[in-house]
Parts: C-alpha cells; sequence; structure tokens
C-alpha cells in the first residue's frame, strides 16, 4: 500500500532501527517507546489488522519472533504482548502490528 508508513518501512523506503526480520516479518524499535522495550513485530505483506489475518502460519510465526525479541533483550520471562484492532482499540497504524513491550512493570487493567 502506497501510503502505509509500515509498509515504507519494510520496502527500506523509510529508517528504523530493525531488530529482527525474515522472509515474512521485520521488528524495529518504536519510535514512541511506552516501555524500555518496545518493538513493533509486523508482517512484511500489508495486512490491515488482526481480524484480517487469515493466515495461522504468519500468526505463529509473529508471535514467535514477538516472544524471541523479548528474550533476546532479557525479558523473556516478563513481557507483554499488544496488539491494537481497529481505531475504537487504539490502532493508529493500519497496517497489523504487534507491540513488544519489557523492562518495566505493567499494571492491570491497561487503559
Amino acid at each position: 500500500m502506497a501510503e502505509c508508513i509500515f509498509c515504507k518501512i519494510v520496502a527500506k523506503e523509510l529508517p528504523s532501527r530493525l531488530v529482527y526480520e525474515d522472509d515474512d516479518i521485520i521488528a524495529f524499535n518504536d519510535l514512541n517507546a511506552r516501555a524500555p522495550l518496545h518493538v513493533l513485530v509486523v508482517p512484511r505483506r500489508h495486512v490491515e489488522r488482526l481480524s484480517d489475518l487469515d493466515d495461522a502460519a504468519l500468526a505463529g510465526k509473529l508471535a514467535l519472533a514477538a516472544a524471541r525479541i523479548a528474550r533476546d533483550a532479557g525479558h523473556g520471562d516478563n513481557f507483554r504482548l499488544v496488539v491494537n484492532n481497529g481505531a475504537g482499540a487504539g490502532q493508529s497504524v493500519f497496517h497489523l502490528h504487534f507491540h513488544v513491550l519489557g523492562g518495566r512493570q505493567f499494571t492491570w487493567p491497561p487503559g
């Protein structure tokens, strides 16, 4: 999608601080970090929301990459994984992305 900021990051048209990438996924540090570890894990192909994802293998890869990123950053036992689905849930970029947050105490409910 020509106007999608995450598609531009995936295509390396915009800079990012890459944390992980493979054939299906790219992960980079969030510019608006809410925790010492705040990485966005996105599929390379454009999927607007989690509710639009129909690929179980890709869903699993996203989750496993998120866990690996937390573990590699030293937060494998204590991290939060967040997916906002739709504007009413707080999604502001409409390209599916998982937030991996760690390095501080989290409360419940989140907000």
